[in-house]
């Protein structure tokens, strides 16, 4: 249940869904105009691709979704525990999707598509980084589940039962998050282009420190 996750889940999915809003901001702005930082759109075209597009774009795109899915198996690979909490592995991994997004940019300056796959990679490994088994599950890299969610919960509320005030906020503070993100992306891809990406890189940086001082603090009491 939400009411069993920590209060820094909301603060901490705030930031991330922000971080993944820009990303994907950047990514639609940027050439191509490729989605990143979900994959629903991604299969879609895909899907449409392997009738009407060339195959190297066909492959482009298959190649993102792969991308995804490996940065989600390297959370898992790290992500021994079944409960939300911070922790070294989550410093490990903040600072690894940092790396995937300056390398993204770089590749993204060049030109090159290999940047695409670094920032999809980098957003899967958030993906999954943010997901919990605690009695709900948090996706900070997209928000068609969370309206989906509301969308029950309200239903729910007509129907006369209960409504967690706690995990709407949850909801609601991701999709600001994610819609902030991407207003951002827009208006610093206007100034910088594709270094737009060096803030969610040196957020993720930011977040990894304040998690291995707090980890420490907390080890040590």
């Amino acid at each position: 249940m939400i009411s069993r996750l920590p209060r820094w889940v909301e603060y901490g999915s705030f930031i991330m869904a922000l971080v993944a809003g820009l990303i994907n901001s950047v990514g639609l702005l940027g050439f191509k105009h490729q989605s990143v930082s979900h994959l629903s759109g991604t299969a879609t075209q895909l899907g449409a691709g392997a009738i009407h597009a060339s195959f190297s774009d066909t492959l482009h795109l298959a190649f993102i979704l792969l991308s995804f899915v490996v940065g989600s198996a390297i959370s898992g690979y790290f992500l021994n525990s079944r409960s939300l909490k911070l922790g070294r592995n989550y410093s490990i991994l903040l600072v690894l999707e940092a790396l995937f997004i300056f390398g993204a940019i770089y590749f993204l300056s060049n030109g090159s598509v290999q940047g695409h796959y670094l920032a999809s990679a980098a957003c899967g490994l958030q993906n999954a980084l943010a997901t919990t088994y605690s009695g709900a599950i948090i996706r900070t890299t997209h928000v068609t589940g969370i309206f989906t969610d509301i969308g029950i919960m309200l239903g729910a509320k007509v129907r006369g039962e209960s409504f967690d005030k706690r995990k709407a906020l949850l909801f609601i503070l991701i999709i600001l998050g994610f819609i902030i993100g991407g207003g951002f992306g827009a208006y610093f891809f206007s100034l910088f282009q594709f270094n737009a990406l060096l803030i969610p890189a040196i957020i993720c940086l930011l977040l990894a420190l304040c998690y291995f001082f707090y980890n420490e603090k907390t080890s040590h009491r």
